[in-house]
C-alpha cells in the first residue's frame, strides 16, 4: 500500500486558511520531500543587497511551509494553527504585490547591534525600480520595527503594490529591475537576475 499522503490543492493561492493545513502526522510523512521543493525553489526568490540584508520573496508554497514548520516544532494545537494563518497569510502576495521578509544577516552579536543601532527607518527607504516606475515598500503595521533610539529590527516584512500598468510593464520588461536599499547609512542597490524577475513576474498574476 502506498504511503503518499494527497495533498488537497489550495482552493485560493492568494491566502492559506484552515482547510490548507495538514495534520502533523501527515505532514510528517511529506516533510522531507516538500522542504526540499521548497528550499531549492527559494533559490531564485533570494536577492542579497549590499554587505548584510538579503531579501526573500515569499509566495503561497514558502508561507505554507512556513506555518507548518512552525506547527510542526511548537506542537501548539489547533490554538497554535489560528495565530500562525494570523501571522503569515497576509505575506502571501495577491496578484498586484510583491512581498518580502528583508533580513539583516550578521553573524557577530556585537556588529549586529552596531550596526542595526544605525539603521533606524530603513523600512522606509527600500524600492523597486524598473522602466521608469519607481514601487516603495510598505512595512507590515505588526509591530514599530524601529526603536524610538533609532535602532532597527533584523527582520522586516515589505509589501511592493503595484498598479496594474506598473504589474503589466513589470512582466514585459526586458530592462533592469533594480532592488534598493537607500538609507544614508546602508546606500545599497542589486540588480535583479532574469531567473528572480521571471518568478517575481509570476506573483503578478
Amino acid at each position: 500500500m502506498s504511503n503518499v499522503i494527497q495533498m488537497k490543492m489550495p482552493h485560493n493561492r492568494f491566502e492559506i486558511t484552515r482547510a490548507d493545513v495538514m495534520a502533523m502526522a501527515d505532514y510528517e510523512k511529506i516533510r522531507g520531500e516538500k522542504r526540499k521543493a521548497i528550499i531549492e525553489a527559494k533559490k531564485n526568490r533570494r536577492a542579497p543587497v549590499g554587505p548584510n540584508a538579503t531579501f526573500y520573496f515569499e509566495s503561497y508554497d514558502t508561507m505554507w511551509l512556513q506555518i507548518h514548520e512552525m506547527l510542526y516544532i511548537e506542537k501548539g494545537g489547533e490554538e497554535q494553527i489560528t495565530d500562525e494563518l494570523a501571522a503569515f497569510s497576509p505575506l502571501i502576495p495577491k496578484g498586484r504585490d510583491l512581498v518580502a521578509t528583508l533580513m539583516f544577516e550578521i553573524d557577530d552579536e556585537a556588529l549586529r547591534k552596531r550596526i542595526l543601532g544605525t539603521l533606524g527607518g530603513v523600512e522606509q527607504t527600500v524600492s523597486i525600480k524598473f522602466d521608469g516606475y519607481e514601487i516603495t515598500a510598505e512595512a507590515e503595521k505588526d509591530v514599530n520595527r524601529t526603536t524610538a533610539g533609532g535602532k532597527t529590527s533584523s527582520v522586516h516584512f515589505l509589501h511592493f503594490h503595484f498598479s496594474d500598468a506598473a504589474a503589466e510593464a513589470f512582466k514585459n520588461t526586458q530592462g533592469d529591475v533594480m532592488l534598493s536599499i537607500s538609507h544614508q547609512n546602508y546606500p545599497h542597490m542589486t540588480m535583479l537576475s532574469a531567473e528572480t524577475k521571471a518568478v517575481l513576474a509570476g506573483d503578478l498574476a
